[in-house]
């Protein structure tokens, strides 16, 4: 049997060369699947320990004395905390997918001012939702009137501001909107003045429509003795006379009150004969 005849030496290192670039190629294929999967797995711990520690964080809160009650200092570290949690495991993540963490340091230094322009909307709310903590203008539970939107505190955190208005709609406002404009807060107050305004002719008896006013205030057991009731004349118009109560009540009681007057003030002028005043229309 005759000898296959050798390879010349420069076939035989290409060979050589093809199996060692296919073997790198390899070991590096399963390096880089293993880091993803790696990368994967810590994506998943993130946000699940995120979760978690900001569940722990508000648990712990509620069982401290000096913050049991305070939902918003809760729900506020308890954002912090979950987001803390993403930042660090983001680093974690592009370590471990070969991105240098110091490079990255680096460059966003260098890039502080383009960062801070482009995130400037972002940073603001995060530091209007600090303010807010510190100087309290509303907190959860309280019913406020907030970037024109008026509904209850839900949920305050770093960023936002979570509303639910009487309809039940949720209100997203920013926390920049909240500091840096105005805010009716309508829950932080003990009482509540009631404005109740009735529109007479011009030839019904003023006195007697007044008479009305403080006897329906007077029959309302439910209304602040000081300040005392009031009622005037507040307005000449042009076709009538407004006649108006003013009263003070609870807040809590505040809302039932004051549809019980504005009943009670309609039932009083019929009965004492004071109509209500309509536009006239004079012919010349």
């Amino acid at each position: 049997m005759t000898p296959a005849p050798h390879l010349p030496d420069q076939v035989q290192r290409v060979l050589d060369e093809k199996s060692l670039a296919l073997q790198k190629l390899t070991e590096t294929g399963g390096d880089l699947a293993a880091n993803l999967l790696i990368a994967a797995a810590l994506v998943a711990i993130t946000f699940w320990g995120s979760r978690l520690l900001s569940r722990m964080v508000r648990r712990g809160m509620q069982r401290l004395p000096a913050t049991r009650d305070d939902a918003t200092l809760q729900g506020f570290a308890a954002s912090l905390a979950r987001y803390s949690v993403v930042v660090i495991g983001a680093v974690a993540v592009l370590h471990r997918l070969g991105v240098e963490t110091t490079s990255i340091i680096t460059v966003l230094g260098a890039a502080s001012l383009a960062v801070g322009l482009a995130l400037q909307g972002a940073l603001s709310n995060v530091a209007a939702g600090v303010m807010i903590l510190v100087f309290r203008p509303y907190r959860v539970g309280d019913f406020v009137t907030l970037a024109g939107k008026s509904g209850t505190v839900k949920k305050l955190d770093l960023f936002n501001t979570e509303l639910v208005d009487v309809d039940g709609l949720k209100v997203i406002a920013p926390n920049g909107k909240g500091f840096a404009d105005v805010v009716v807060n309508y829950t932080d107050i003990p009482n509540r003045r009631i404005e109740i305004s009735y529109q007479i002719r011009y030839d019904d008896d003023v006195d007697t429509a007044l008479e009305v006013l403080r006897q329906i205030a007077g029959d309302e057991s439910r209304l602040l003795p000081d300040p005392a009731p009031w009622a005037g004349v507040t307005e000449l118009g042009p076709s009538s006379i407004t006649v108006t109560l003013r009263v003070w009540a609870n807040l809590l009681s505040y809302w039932d009150i004051r549809f019980d007057l504005l009943r009670a003030v309609k039932l009083g002028m019929d009965r004492a004969g004071i109509r209500h005043g309509f536009p006239v229309q004079v012919s010349g």
